[in-house]
Formats: C-alpha cells, structure tokens, sequence
C-alpha cells in the first residue's frame, strides 16, 4: 500500500464481484452458478431480496448477481477466478455445454475464458505449477 499523510486504512481482501442480470432471469443464474459450478446460493437480506437477483459462494468467492433493466452482458469487462484444477473445470463446463476459450497470455497461468448463461464473460484461471 501507498501512504500518504493521514492514511491509516488498508485493503484486506475483495468480498463479493456483482454481474448484472435481466429481470426475471435468477433460474438461470441458479443453474449456472449453482448446477453447473457447484456454488451455495445465499440467502439475500429481505430489504436486498426485493430486488431481484441472487448471491453464490464457493471456495471463498461470492457473486453477486443483481437485476439491471437495461441488461446487456458483460463481454469485456469480467472476474478473474483463481481456480485449483482448471483442467477438471474446463470439462465440466463442458460437459454442461458451456464454451471454453483458452488462452495462454496471462504470463505464469493457464487461462480460460467462458460465459455463464446470460453471456457475461468471466475468467478462470490458475497459476502453472499447479495443475494435476
């Protein structure tokens, strides 16, 4: 961290990422984020639940996925996930029909690119030496 006079506070650690989503489309989500990657769905807050959307986590990642009107999919902007075996990821988005790009640039990982059901671009990746 860089201080500057007066500073005293300190990131600790990311707490959730949020993706938009369309109206009405949480079954989606639920099946994505739930069936296909293995992630809890938490319970929203009652004030945050009239909302829409839903939240997951798993392996020390929460989602977020939150009603947005206007909806367009994230096609540039995504998450980064750290993922432990990206190989055996990769075949079970697969197995579920999901496309899997993969991408060698990202200096010291392995890398791939896919899209959960919405079309919202997330990034999974792990770093070399750590694959099975």
């Amino acid at each position: 961290m860089t201080e500057r006079a007066g500073d005293s506070f300190a990131f600790s650690r990311l707490h959730h990422v949020q993706l938009a989503i369309p109206p009405g489309a949480e079954d989606k989500c639920r099946r994505f984020w739930g069936d296909v990657l293995g992630m809890t769905e938490l319970e929203k807050p009652p004030v945050l639940a009239a909302r829409g959307g839903c939240w997951f986590r798993g392996g020390g990642l929460e989602v977020h996925l939150g009603v947005e009107k206007d909806f367009t999919p994230a096609r540039k902007a995504h998450p980064g996930i750290l993922v432990e075996n990206l190989h055996s990821l990769a075949t079970r988005l697969e197995a579920a029909e999901m496309q899997v790009i993969w991408d060698g640039e990202f200096p010291g990982h392995e890398r791939f690119y896919s899209y959960d059901l919405l079309g919202n671009r997330l990034e999974f990746m792990e770093p070399h030496g750590r694959q099975e």
